[in-house]
């Protein structure tokens, strides 16, 4: 039963002139939960107003209640306790502590604590049990909960019904993944027209690092990482949002084609059943054409928020073969972060 707050949860959101910051601008504008009270930036920003401290990317216009809020600086002392963190990796992990230790709830997209062993890397519907990990953390009243990778969003949603009914003893995953993903201003045109570029800095160890954490076993305050090889090539693509992966995997049991799409197909998570409002109403959609999923025609399935898998079929090396689509700034990042934070709220971490 989902328990609706009796008023709006005011937030804030550090690093929100950037693209990422954008995008939870964008969906905390009409959010049945949370409103925005602070919108913070780096100090070149402190004071403008938003509309003129942001280059706006948004698909559709600025939300008016934004346009004109001053932008503060990212210190503690915003009118809020939940705050979203869209900051870059050079600076969010000082910040982001700065703020826990102040007292603040940290809901980040940051690569910096993922790994930390007190700190939950979720993904709802995969392991809401880590939660709890927030009860064990050195911040006192504050606490961090950190977002994945965008690209191990999709793997590991589409692994986790596979693990749970068969097991899994190893992944080999191919991405072509969005240019959003790079940020704004991004890839140079003359870099990436025409072409696929084979390297993004840190991503295949992200990859094969954070599915073991997220996968793995919550007990006592810590999680065991799942017993599992993981093997990731990652390529930048021409396209705007949505990344694609290609995707094997060796099975500890033997199942056949159907066991793995009754797997996807009945898969639900905490979310789901407790109906939070970020929430795909599946987290999963597999698709029967032979020539899908892609990311133009799926990466907006059910909010952003769902992953598209299609062409399963035997692989020659591991077991089965697949194709995975989700949404790398929605799914994999602002909207991601906020299905976190509806987690927080219903299982009174925020009371």
């Amino acid at each position: 039963m989902t328990l609706t707050p009796a008023k709006k949860i005011t937030v804030g959101v550090l690093g929100a002139t950037g693209s990422v910051g954008q995008k939870f601008v964008q969906l905390l504008a009409d959010h049945p939960w949370f409103e925005i009270a602070s919108l913070a930036a780096s100090g070149r920003s402190a004071g403008m107003p938003y509309q003129e401290a942001v280059a706006w990317l948004g698909p559709s216009a600025m939300p008016e209640g934004m346009a004109r809020m001053n932008v503060q600086a990212c210190e503690p002392d915003l009118p809020c306790r939940l705050v979203f963190s869209a900051l870059d990796a050079g600076v969010a992990g000082e910040v982001e502590q700065k703020f826990a230790r102040a007292g603040y709830i940290v809901v980040s997209n940051a690569r910096n604590h993922r790994l930390d062993p007190d700190v939950p890397l979720l993904v709802p519907e995969v392991n809401s049990d880590h939660l709890a990990m927030v009860e064990h953390q050195r911040f006192g009243g504050g606490m961090i909960i950190t977002n994945p990778n965008c690209s191990t969003i999709g793997l590991v949603i589409a692994l986790k019904p596979l693990a749970d009914a068969f097991g899994i003893r190893g992944v080999s995953v191919v991405t072509l993944q969005a240019l959003s993903g790079a940020g704004y201003p991004g890839v140079p045109s003359l870099d990436i027209l025409d072409n696929v570029i084979p390297f993004i800095r840190d991503e295949e160890e992200k990859m094969q690092a954070e599915p073991l954490k997220i996968l793995g076993d919550y007990s006592n305050g810590s999680v065991t990482n799942a017993d599992l090889r993981v093997s990731a090539q990652c390529n930048r693509v021409g396209v705007a949002d949505g990344h694609l992966e290609c995707i094997s995997v060796k099975l500890a049991n033997g199942a056949s084609r159907q066991d793995l799409r009754d797997a996807w197909q009945h898969f639900r998570g905490e979310p789901q059943r407790l109906k939070l409002p970020m929430a795909p109403l599946k987290p999963i959609y597999y698709l029967e054409g032979e020539s899908f999923p892609q990311p133009r025609l799926h990466r907006n399935l059910d909010k952003g928020m769902a992953v598209s898998i299609g062409r399963l079929r035997e692989c020659t090396v591991f077991d089965y073969k697949f194709v995975a689509v989700s949404h790398n700034t929605v799914r994999g990042a602002a909207g991601g972060a906020i299905l976190c934070a509806e987690l927080l709220v219903q299982k009174g971490y925020t009371d």
